[in-house]
């Protein structure tokens, strides 16, 4: 039988500083035009915690509206407040800059990351009372040590400075003298991975409503790598996170894809389950420091804020069947292969429209799709245009090409199976997967019956190849009470199975 979500979560972490100092827009422009306008504006572009929070996309990314609401909201977003923001969501949180600290210096497990012991004094028992965050992650909280010791890694020892409200409050020292690989940078990029994966994987657990010593494996689909100069990308970022989150019974490995990653990761995780690997499987992906203000120049152009100021996660919690939640079917699956090509009409049949003439459906039986989900809030500014919507466009052209779709229906097939674009520009992560959360709970409502989840990647990025890639499944409402009829199950068999799921989902429900 096919594995089934059993919850999904999604987080976010607001560091302002990082924009400044770890994007790599602003690290480059430092080097090759240090006194430019750009540097100097930028600061005053950069948004207040509570300005983060009220911003519509970012509450539709932690479940606090949907995209089906976004999309009433006159464009452009930026400059509207989202009436009743919360900081907490069904999917997860926006946690605060100084508080985000505090947990990445917890999921610090060789002494490289080092915090002022007055800012430790100050913000430990803001994180303390978020109320995911356990005890065994808070004991995990060092002192701290003083500010001349941080100012002497930072200014002769080549350490990447930790700053909040303008002030230096830390540092990441370099692991070793000479290995690139384990430079203050690299490590810095990789404990913030590292800790935005830790606060998904704590969500995830608890929206799913499950313990976690359920938790037999994970896989973590971020874009970094983790590794020494042996092998400079050997992971394993799913292992290191599941320690900290506190997963004692799992294992894991890492899944690499570019923007395509998480897709293929799900794919993967849903193939161990179903094939009885694994009973649960979690598909974890943290943020990406290296992307934070990475279209800033053409926001502060405009005169807007500068929106991509926070790291992302997410995490999906898939399970065997349980009869009621939502199935992946491994049935329908679409392939970027080598030979498709990069033409946009080759990439779109690949994944959307050869898969679905397999299992003899058609591009109408997809009650939505979930392709690249990007604000076009962030994109739209830097030239890209609404990414989303130009998905939309191109699976709608190609419907009416094969005579699955009206012409006239061409301006309309994006609202009716389309969805408004709301994700972080962090790479992988606004890859079809932001979408998984409401899919699920759709389904289970009834609103919809099946939707399509699109990743897409640029493998060229890498110098390896020339290549694209990317890879689709479907999502659908769940079978297993027409597949025991069809096993010779009996109806009251079937259907106590069905009252014990819509019992646990209830439970987990009144949880939240």
């Amino acid at each position: 039988m096919n594995s089934v979500i059993k919850g999904a979560s999604y987080i976010l972490a607001h560091t302002p500083e990082m924009v400044i100092h770890n994007g790599t827009t602003q690290t480059t422009e430092r080097i090759v035009n240090p006194d430019g306008d750009y540097l100097k504006a930028l600061p005053s572009h950069l948004r207040s915690y509570e300005d983060c929070v009220n911003y519509w996309p970012n509450q539709v990314y932690i479940g606090n509206a949907t995209p089906d609401e976004l999309a009433e909201v006159a464009f452009p977003y930026y400059d509207k407040t989202k009436e009743g923001a919360s900081r907490y969501g069904k999917f997860g949180e926006i946690m605060p800059e100084e508080e985000f600290l505090i947990l990445a210096q917890c999921c610090d497990v060789f002494e490289v990351l080092l915090l002022e012991k007055g800012f430790v004094a100050a913000n430990k028992e803001k994180l303390a009372a978020d109320p995911i965050i356990t005890e065994d992650i808070l004991a995990r909280v060092q002192e701290g040590v003083e500010l001349s010791e941080i100012e002497h890694f930072v200014n002769d020892e080549h350490a990447e400075g930790l700053y909040h409200a303008g002030q230096l409050v830390g540092c990441v020292k370099r692991a070793h003298d000479i290995d690139v690989n384990l430079s203050a940078e690299v490590m810095h990029e990789n404990i913030m991975t590292k800790a935005t994966s830790v606060l998904a994987l704590l969500y995830a657990v608890k929206n799913a409503g499950i313990s976690k010593d359920d938790v037999e494996y994970v896989i973590d689909c971020c874009e970094e790598a983790c590794g020494d100069m042996n092998q400079r990308g050997g992971g394993n970022f799913a292992k290191a996170a599941a320690e900290i989150a506190g997963l004692k019974n799992a294992t894991g490995s890492d899944a690499r894809g570019f923007c395509a990653g998480p897709s293929h990761a799900l794919v993967e995780a849903a193939s161990l389950v179903k094939a009885g690997a694994f009973k649960c499987v979690l598909v974890t992906g943290g943020g990406c420091t290296a992307k934070l203000g990475m279209n800033g120049k053409n926001h502060v152009e405009a005169g807007m804020p500068a929106l991509e100021d926070c790291l992302g996660g997410f995490c999906v919690v898939l399970m065997e069947n349980d009869g009621v939640s939502p199935e992946i079917n491994l049935d329908i699956l679409g392939r970027h292969t080598v030979g498709t090509g990069a033409a946009p009409q080759n990439v779109i049949g690949s994944l959307v429209a050869d898969p679905l003439e397999r299992a003899g459906l058609t591009i109408n039986d997809i009650d939505k799709y979930s392709p690249e989900m990007q604000n076009p809030d962030i994109t739209k500014p830097a030239g890209a245009g609404d990414v989303p919507m130009a998905n939309y466009k191109m699976i709608a052209a190609l419907a009416v090409k094969k005579g699955w779709l009206d012409r006239k229906a061409i301006p309309t097939f994006a609202k009716e199976h389309g969805l408004t674009g709301f994700a972080p520009t962090q790479g992988h992560i606004p890859s079809g997967v932001p979408y998984i959360g409401f899919a699920r709970e759709d389904i289970l409502a009834g609103k919809i019956k099946k939707a399509m989840i699109i990743g897409k990647g640029s493998l060229f990025l890498g110098r390896m190849t020339n290549l694209f890639d990317g890879i689709s499944f479907v999502i659908q409402a769940n079978t297993a009470a027409e597949a025991q009829k069809e096993a010779g199950v009996s109806e009251e068999e079937v259907k106590g199975l069905i009252a014990k799921a819509m019992k646990e989902f209830a439970a987990s429900l009144l949880a939240e």
